[in-house]
């Protein structure tokens, strides 16, 4: 029988089990007793805390989001004017822990699950979302909707193309200069409408 009191814990070791032989294997092909070996339980607990391994896999996409989310939520928090929370939005984006090679390869074994299962799919979906929302309510504050649409689109797809080339091991961008790229994106678009909006107000 489980011990009283152990189930969180496990889950946890379990979640993190997953995501640690997903990205080592790079697929998802790997087996309920492979997790739970990385995890130092038997597969008969794991089938009982997840029931199968189909479950503990969008467990782990939820979690790992999950503890995104978090992240960035405590980064905005810390910033203090629109410009600097964008900069922490894109900071968190390339922390060391989402920057792992197993981490990646692990993300990237999802994004292809996707294409097949539809609860994966709306995961990932929310954290596009997400990620497209927070770049473009700061915005917002920075430059007309129109324009702050356009470069909200652009800097999540910088931060997405990054992550993605990332798994190429053979040409790594480390975490800051993949900070400095989406930065300076963001800076150039921005530059321009802060002048014409510099001029608008002495005009006025």
């Amino acid at each position: 029988m489980p011990k009283v009191g152990m189930e969180p814990v496990r889950r946890k070791a379990l979640v993190d089990a997953a995501m640690r032989v997903i990205g080592d294997h790079g697929s998802l092909t790997v087996t309920m007793s492979e997790i739970a070996k990385q995890a130092g339980v038997s597969p008969a607990l794991a089938h009982h805390y997840f029931g199968s391994k189909e479950q503990l896999l969008i467990e782990t996409v939820r979690v790992h989001l999950q503890r995104l989310r978090d992240s960035v939520i405590t980064a905005l928090r810390a910033a203090k004017t629109p410009r600097e929370k964008l900069s922490a939005v894109i900071r968190v984006s390339f922390q060391a822990d989402q920057f792992a090679p197993e981490t990646i390869a692990a993300w990237l074994a999802f994004y292809a699950e996707a294409q097949r299962s539809e609860e994966t799919r709306r995961f990932l979906v929310i954290y596009a979302r997400r990620l497209r929302s927070n770049l473009l309510a700061n915005l917002k504050a920075l430059c007309p909707e129109e324009d702050a649409e356009r470069i909200a689109e652009g800097a999540a797809a910088m931060i997405d193309g990054l992550y993605i080339r990332q798994s190429l091991r053979s040409a790594p961008i480390s975490i800051e200069a993949s900070i400095a790229l989406t930065e300076d994106y963001i800076n150039l678009l921005l530059a321009p409408l802060s002048r014409e909006a510099a001029v608008q107000r002495t005009e006025t």
